[in-house]
């Protein structure tokens, strides 16, 4: 693919990504983004998504000039390739909003040369790529549909080693020019229709919210039957028709994708007349999580939530982002403040956490994890980040002797903690000692 002319619309997680990536791999790479200041700091080699390893790619393609960012369409006017990269927001219905995909199309119309390919990587419902490709037809522009499967936090690994690549396209010339942006592949590259690719992207991500809250459901019954959620799911994921991924239960599952993308499924199975009580089932369970743990803190700690000081350990969605987008942590956590709680929250990446976020959610943010668990009642592990284990648990227990610690992860060693004076509660988990409570 060297040297093939590829453009990207729009530079989140996916857009960004996509950009440097294939920078990296020879491509020359023009990504069009509307809000200027973005536009500025990534020509000055400051990335505007945190994302492991984005910098370092991003910085390399910026010096080789492989890749450029720019506010102004006309650069897309000799482009071979254009991905489109902007977000599909869910609308007050359920559905999945639009405007953006839409209007990036409008554009593009006016300036791409006959020839080229519209590759939508914005997830979209069923039957949207069709549409554009009616609308660019009179054009003799093409249009393929390439759903992204990247983890935030794992975006520059998923686009290197992807696992696959999913290719909707009706047209054998579209897919032999996006086939060679791509280059050669290690792994397999699923051509399918239109259709067919929009459905994946949102059958998988459904798929995935179902398992979690399967976990969780499991988790909780672990609960009432002195069972282990951990032993329970390492059973069930030694099956090679189940496997582990997506059963670890938690505080929910949120981010930018599973909370839409159900959503906009469902949407499109009522419009249709079809049921997916499983998607339904799934979110109810998600969204009874929080009055779960809620419940657990006030049953553990023995008195009621207005009377409580709780430390959050961890405000993202998940580990390794700076991410809160529908962060099932700050659901957590504006569930206890509206019982009453006064909650501290501590992250490894709160500097790069908006404050407003926090603020909306009833958080004070406190930038050290020892002076956030200091006279806590309660703590509660929120996010599976790593680094939480390696507290000197024996220091905080010192500072806040018999508090409870919710570890709605189960990331840390139960019985460690309850020999540094503090009561465990894991989740789904047996209890530990004399203190904890299963």
């Amino acid at each position: 693919m060297s040297g093939m002319r590829v453009g990207v619309v729009g530079v989140g997680y996916v857009g960004l990504t996509t950009a440097v990536c294939l920078a990296e791999r020879g491509a020359h790479v023009v990504a069009v983004e509307v809000d200027a200041a973005k536009v500025d700091s990534l020509n000055e080699g400051r990335p505007t998504v945190d994302e492991p390893g984005l910098r370092d790619i991003l910085v390399d393609g910026l010096a080789r000039r492989a890749v450029s960012f720019t506010t102004n369409d006309r650069f897309m006017a000799d482009r071979e390739v254009v991905f489109v990269c902007v977000s599909t927001p869910e609308a007050p219905d359920g559905s999945a909003d639009l405007t953006a995909v839409e209007h990036v199309v409008d554009r593009l119309a006016n300036v791409l040369p006959p020839g080229a390919v519209v590759v939508i990587k914005s997830t979209v419902p069923v039957g949207t790529t069709r549409w554009l490709a009616e609308l660019l037809q009179p054009n003799g522009i093409h249009v393929a549909c390439a759903p992204e499967f990247l983890r935030e936090g794992y975006a520059v690994h998923d686009f290197r080693h992807p696992d696959r690549i999913v290719l909707g396209v009706d047209e054998d010339v579209a897919a032999e020019i996006v086939g060679r942006c791509y280059g050669p592949l290690s792994s397999p590259l699923l051509r399918t229709n239109l259709e067919s690719a929009e459905l994946a992207k949102y059958a998988s991500n459904a798929f995935l919210a179902v398992k979690s809250s399967y976990a969780n459901s499991l988790a909780a019954l672990c609960d009432r039957t002195g069972a282990d959620v951990l032993d329970v799911v390492r059973c069930m994921g030694a099956d090679g028709r189940i496997g582990t991924d997506f059963l670890e239960p938690g505080p929910g599952w949120g981010g930018s994708c599973l909370p839409k993308d159900s959503a906009a499924l469902l949407h499109t199975a009522r419009r249709h007349g079809v049921v997916l009580a499983e998607v339904e089932a799934c979110r109810r369970t998600n969204e009874a999580q929080g009055a779960r743990i809620a419940d657990t803190l006030r049953r553990s700690v023995g008195r009621p939530l207005r009377d409580m000081r709780v430390t959050a350990l961890g405000l993202t969605f998940k580990a390794h982002t700076s991410d809160t987008r529908d962060s099932p942590a700050l659901t957590v956590c504006s569930q206890l403040v509206s019982g009453g709680a006064h909650v501290q929250g501590y992250d490894p990446r709160l500097a790069a956490v908006d404050p407003g976020v926090l603020a909306a959610a009833g958080v004070s943010a406190v930038d050290d994890p020892y002076r956030a668990t200091k006279a806590a009642d309660a703590i509660v592990v929120l996010v599976e980040w790593p680094e939480f284990a390696e507290f000197d648990w024996y220091a905080i227990g010192e500072q806040s002797p018999g508090a409870v610690v919710v570890d709605t992860r189960n990331v840390l060693d139960g019985e460690l903690v309850e020999r540094a004076g503090l009561r465990y509660v894991g989740n789904g988990r047996r209890a530990f000692g004399t203190g904890g409570t299963g």
